[in-house]
């Protein structure tokens, strides 16, 4: 049997025993599980554990990590301890509003089996975490994300270290906002904890969700606990009240704009005013061999039916004819897709409302950025209608976009929003970047979509077409990642601002 046949034979068997890509070594008959190590395509979590990747894949990807953490934490657990457990009040918070980051530590609390605390370390990168498990109480009904038990929302709020609502204030009032009083009543009653229900009746107050806290006090009467405690450092909601609260997905996107648009407006320079349309879009075109150039796509890795039905046919990524295939491809679609940008900006110096503008021309651009690979037969029409429906990993980030269908549904009906309702062309502009490609809600192509919306954003407020340069690649996902994980955009904000100041008057003059 030729190699790529017994490599496609050997994960399609890996494939029917793993949880997303997670897979347990002793599902594997033993002449398979050592073919794909020795084929790079089982990477070691812990003795026994393992991801499955892709042939070729990059040695030390780290977003093989970030992506199929959770999965493997559900198997594990599963495998340990069945299900007589629950993660701790802090994680269950933050998986239930959005914020999938990995943990340093993950702590997991064990109807019995007392205190333990194992290291894990994926091989072949840097990347190390903990999981801590302890015994402990665990409530009668549970959520679930992903195949994890997560303590409900209204019983982990009462649990949770009073700290929780200052240091992850986000997620705290997402799930103030989105969850029913009927459900934060039973959770508080159940936890038993009426300093943590003080904290959950004035943290509602603080919002601005009066009749809430009302109907939650109405349904915990037999407590006798009545009392608020403001849980929030300075009082002042991020989000008003009027606003009227859909899902986690929606409102953290609502409140990561609110949060930080003040720090965009701070070290962003100021708009020059309205700039010159046919001098601009001149500029534009003149720059487009540079800009094609350093706009690159960010991309994850996963093990699917269709990698296996080509890798069985011999046709896997490695081939060079393909790659070049790809590649001509790819340079044909940018090509369109700019063009269709610079139409939708000629659009916005037109008088029409820049987020008005994006919101129906982006698919668009997106549908110009792939044709060519509909041409030829690489894709379907339909691949390119809608939003993604599998979940996608960014290279290099610990952040873990949300889960397809009402994740990504719901925080792009909120991106949209709040971007047509933004008044400064910076905030537009940096904000709709970063928070693009936080939700990424395409397969493929996020990142230079995010870099066509901050452009025409940018020429929105009168500032020059901006390249963000390949040499600087690393600053450019490390400043993402800080936005992502640690809320901080004022890296962000700089390196656009930084990249936007480079003087392309020599490449100009020369072409």
């Amino acid at each position: 049997m030729k190699t790529h046949a017994k490599l496609a034979k050997a994960l399609e068997t890996a494939l029917k025993v793993a949880r997303e890509q997670v897979v347990r070594g002793r599902d594997l008959p033993t002449g398979v599980r050592t073919f794909l190590i020795q084929q790079g395509c089982l990477l070691e979590i812990m003795k026994g554990w393992y991801f499955l990747v892709p042939p070729h894949a990059p040695r030390g990807e780290t977003a093989l990590w970030h992506g199929n953490f959770w999965a493997f934490l559900s198997l594990y657990l599963e495998d340990r301890v069945g299900n007589d457990y629950c993660l701790s009040p802090e994680i269950s918070l933050d998986l239930q509003s959005g914020e999938t980051a990995t943990p340093v530590q993950a702590a997991a609390i064990l109807a019995r089996g007392g205190n333990n605390t194992v290291t894990l370390r994926f091989a072949e990168t840097n990347i190390s975490c903990s999981l801590l498990t302890y015994t402990g109480k665990l409530p009668a009904q549970r959520s679930t994300y992903r195949g994890l038990n997560l303590m409900p929302v209204g019983y982990a709020l009462a649990r949770v270290s009073p700290t929780y609502f200052r240091t992850n204030r986000p997620q705290a009032e997402v799930l103030l906002r989105t969850t029913s009083a009927a459900e934060l009543a039973s959770g508080i009653i159940e936890a038993d904890n009426e300093a943590g229900s003080m904290r959950v009746l004035g943290g509602l107050e603080t919002l601005g969700f009066n009749d809430k806290a009302d109907q939650v006090r109405g349904l915990i009467a037999l407590t006798g606990w009545k009392k608020a405690t403001n849980p929030f450092p300075d009082g002042q909601p991020l989000l008003s009240s009027s606003l009227i609260p859909k899902s986690p997905s929606a409102d953290r996107i609502r409140l990561l704009w609110e949060q930080l648009r003040p720090t965009v407006l701070e070290h962003f320079p100021s708009s020059a005013g309205k700039a010159d349309a046919q001098s601009y879009l001149d500029k534009a075109h003149h720059l487009y061999q540079y800009d094609a150039y350093h706009s690159l796509s960010i991309e994850g890795f996963q093990v699917t039916p269709e990698l296996v039905a080509r890798i069985a046919a011999g046709n896997d990524s490695e081939d060079p004819s393909l790659k070049e295939e790809n590649n001509r491809l790819a340079a044909k679609g940018y090509s369109m897709a700019h063009e269709a940008v610079l139409q939708s900006i000629g659009k916005i110096f037109d008088g029409e409302a820049p987020g008005k503008t994006v919101g129906s021309d982006l698919p668009y651009w997106y549908s110009e950025l792939h044709k060519p690979f509909v041409q030829v037969g690489r894709l379907s029409a339909a691949d390119l209608a809608g939003y993604r429906e599998k979940p996608v990993y960014i290279r290099g980030s610990s952040h873990v976009p949300p889960a397809p269908g009402l994740g990504v549904i719901d925080g792009m009906e909120a991106f949209h929003a709040a971007l047509s309702s933004e008044p400064e062309a910076s905030v537009r502009a940096i904000l709709g970047h970063f928070l693009f490609v936080y939700i990424h809600p395409f397969a493929d192509g996020n990142g230079r979509i995010g870099r066509f919306l901050m452009n025409a954003m940018l020429a929105s407020g009168g500032y020059p077409w901006t390249i963000l340069r390949v040499t600087r690649r690393q600053a450019y996902m490390e400043a993402l990642e800080e936005a992502s994980v640690r809320r901080n955009i004022i890296p962000f904000t700089r390196f656009v601002a930084e990249e936007m100041a480079v003087d392309w008057s020599p490449e100009l003059a020369e072409a």
